[in-house]
């Protein structure tokens, strides 16, 4: 939620930073027009650059029509068309607005996010956004539309799966696969109810109000179907090189980046045995197709011309590799939709492609959460559990010492789940997944710890919208990193104003799919031996039918930033008798580790069982299903000790594995821990905040939790 008081102030301050960014784009159309001169050319008139409403019918005085898909494509139409200067009427601004997107893996989601801040941005009327997705898609967008929050925003999800035997037929060479075709069943996929609907392609943003775009459905002849704006380069033409042979399209053809669909009429007419047969037609002669959907559409619309309903170029300014989008734009008064067509997608070449790739950046990087407005003037009822959170915030005393804990445990981040590719590893019986949060200051700690752990991570990434595009060039730039396919990272956006670790160990914790979990942290790093070592105690051990235990992984420190890790416990140990390594935190937090009894680890040959005591925070490998961390513990200061506590009152057995050990960096201290150190009222806090967690285990565990009591009385430690 957005935070209370202060932090508002600052999100309205963002917001007018967003508006002037964009209000270039209301001066990109003139400044170009006189850079070439006032020259439109030819080709330009034939992409209607600043018109508002449809150009006019073809030269033949009409538009072609057919009430059915195979009627005679020179027949007259019903109804005349709308004369082209005629000005689109908006709809009203309550009523819902309909738009299709088809979306499949990590990377496509995130373009779908950054496609939504931009229509948000815009928009005055309620949004109902039907996705159709594979299985990683729809999970991710789940999650991020579920914790976004966004009023009057509704989500709909196909199976992707479901759809694709309608398409598997088809050869197709272009780079989105079988997903690429799916737009052709959308008529039959949507609800049989739904009239009409906005496709887009996830490559697109907007830089107008979609509701404009709804608006020109009203110009559609009884008999238009589809709306579509032209391509924009000579791909259909067939010139572009030697033995280049499109299928086939009416002139330049058209795009379908953006479509306009009128879903009613589609089904009423047999679009589906229509664009199955023309397929079939061409395909006898064409080896498959280049450009997924756009060919058979393109093909369809060939035979049948009065299906279409030419759209503005604006509506659809294609930044291809052979685009002739500037005889659009350089007569535009304004822009409304601009479309990556690309595989090399911000990268194409162009000669005014740094304010396309700025315009974008706008988006991709802005605060999404600025983005949880009500829409003026119309009224729309929150998701249950908005509502209730909202009802929670209004409660809380802004007066109370511990305002912020209390606002940052209420507050519901945005989490983008797998924000970069993602391999899940083999399914194998006795498999570990590091589990670490971090935020950016962190983010060097990454490739030294991927050195040392081989085996999967799920990482929990704490960023601001432009700090998640920082992190993307990190990895992207880093041959470590970018070889590892099985590290998992889930950014969690920025908001509140203390770090929310125990949220961030939850969702990177909810995300493994191994059976056990090493619950470690970023500033560790493990023995490089530690991934197979600890997968041999797992199996050997027998945990799978020990019942509850967890596996203690001995924690140790240096004040060196540069350090020859120990390869084994005797280099180890020999470091530590020379005061290069130190038992961690031995000298400022003794009880956080003493349990794991060090003088006994050094010459233990096998695991050994230790007690429960209060403050015992080790880092273990336990089930994936143990037990989550407690969300009240925010910034820093007892998470760790109080997951401990509840696996003890679980009754989880504690060993100490005797050649297993893991070594702290030395490095600046957190905003969290300065803060600490430095507040009275953050300590005291804190303490509050342990009476309440003792409190709820005990009416949780009854008499079994009566001796966690001499835990209220120990001093604030780490955790």
């Amino acid at each position: 939620m957005l935070p209370r008081g202060r932090p508002r102030a600052l999100g309205a301050a963002a917001l007018l930073l967003l508006l002037l960014l964009l209000a270039g784009v209301l001066l990109l159309g003139g400044d170009l027009a006189r850079e070439r001169g006032g020259r439109a050319g030819t080709r330009g008139a034939a992409l209607p650059a600043g018109a508002t409403c449809p150009p006019p019918p073809s030269p033949d005085g009409r538009l072609r029509s057919a009430a059915a898909l195979g009627r005679d494509p020179t027949a007259a139409p019903r109804t005349p068309h709308r004369p082209a200067c005629d000005p689109p009427r908006l709809p009203p601004k309550c009523e819902l607005l309909h738009v299709a997107i088809v979306c499949a893996g990590q990377n496509s989601s995130r373009d779908v996010a950054t496609l939504v801040k931009s229509l948000l941005f815009y928009r005055k009327n309620p949004l109902h956004l039907h996705l159709v997705t594979d299985a990683v898609a729809r999970n991710i967008l789940e999650t991020l539309f579920h914790t976004w929050m966004v009023p009057a925003l509704q989500l709909s999800f196909y199976d992707a799966d479901e759809l694709k035997p309608q398409v598997s037929w088809i050869p197709n060479k272009h780079y989105s696969g079988l997903y690429g075709l799916l737009k052709l069943v959308l008529p039959d996929a949507l609800p049989p109810d739904l009239a009409q609907v906005i496709v887009l392609d996830t490559d697109v943003i907007f830089a107008s109000d979609i509701a404009e775009l709804w608006a020109l459905f009203a110009h559609f002849s009884d008999t238009q179907v589809i709306g579509l704006v032209e391509n924009q380069s000579n791909w259909y033409l067939g010139n572009l090189w030697k033995n280049h042979r499109p299928w086939p399209a009416l002139g330049r053809g058209f795009n379908t980046g953006v479509i306009l669909l009128r879903l009613d009429r589609l089904r009423q007419a047999g679009w589906e045995q229509t664009w199955k047969l023309t397929a079939k037609q061409e395909l006898l002669t064409l080896p498959a197709t280049s450009l997924a959907d756009q060919d058979i559409f393109n093909a369809v619309i060939k035979e049948h011309p009065g299906l279409v309903q030419p759209l503005p170029c604006v509506w659809n300014v294609q930044l291809s590799d052979h685009t002739l989008a500037e005889h659009c734009y350089s007569g535009a008064s304004d822009l409304k939709v601009i479309h990556w067509n690309s595989p090399k997608k911000l990268r194409v070449k162009n000669k005014h492609v740094e304010f396309f790739r700025n315009l974008y950046l706008t988006f991709l990087e802005s605060d999404g959460n600025l983005l949880r407005r009500e829409l003026f003037g119309c009224p729309s009822q929150p998701p249950p559990e908005a509502e209730k959170l909202q009802q929670a915030l209004a409660q809380l005393d802004e007066e109370d010492t511990c305002f912020e804990f209390r606002q940052q445990q209420l507050t519901v981040n945005r989490v983008h789940l797998t924000f970069l590719p993602h391999e899940p590893p083999p399914s194998r019986r006795h498999d570990i997944t590091l589990v670490a949060q971090l935020s950016m200051d962190r983010l060097q700690m990454l490739e030294t710890l991927c050195s040392h752990w081989p085996g999967p991570m799920s990482l929990a990434l704490y960023l601001t919208d432009a700090e998640a595009q920082q992190f993307l060039r990190v990895v992207e730039a880093s041959a470590v990193l970018s070889a590892r396919q099985d590290v998992a990272y889930h950014v969690v956006y920025r908001g509140g104003p203390l770090y929310p670790v125990s949220q961030l160990r939850n969702v990177a914790l909810a995300q493994v799919l191994t059976p056990y979990v090493f619950l470690s942290d970023i500033d560790f790093l493990p023995a490089r031996s530690l991934y197979d070592y600890l997968r041999a105690c797992i199996e050997q051990l027998e945990l799978g039918s020990r019942g509850k235990t967890a596996l203690v992984v001995p924690a140790f420190e240096t004040l060196h930033y540069r350090l020859s890790f120990p390869s084994s416990k005797a280099e180890l140990l020999a470091l530590l008798d020379a005061g290069t390594l130190y038992t961690f935190r031995y000298h400022v937090w003794p009880q956080g580790h003493a349990p794991t009894d060090y003088a006994r680890w050094r010459e233990a040959q096998a695991p050994y069982q230790v007690r429960w005591a209060a403050d015992y925070e080790p880092y273990v490998v336990v089930p994936r299903d143990c037990p989550r961390y407690d969300p009240r513990f925010v910034g820093f200061g007892w998470n760790k000790v109080a997951h401990i506590m509840e696996l003890d009152a679980q009754e989880y057995e504690f060993l100490v594995l005797p050649e297993a050990f893991a070594i702290h960096l030395p490095h600046a201290p957190s905003l969290d821990i300065s803060r600490l150190r430095s507040s009275a009222t953050y300590r005291s806090c804190l303490q509050a905040l342990k009476a309440e967690f003792h409190q709820d285990l005990s009416r949780h565990y009854g008499a079994a939790a009566l001796k966690y009591l001499t835990a209220l009385q120990q001093p604030q430690g780490p955790a």
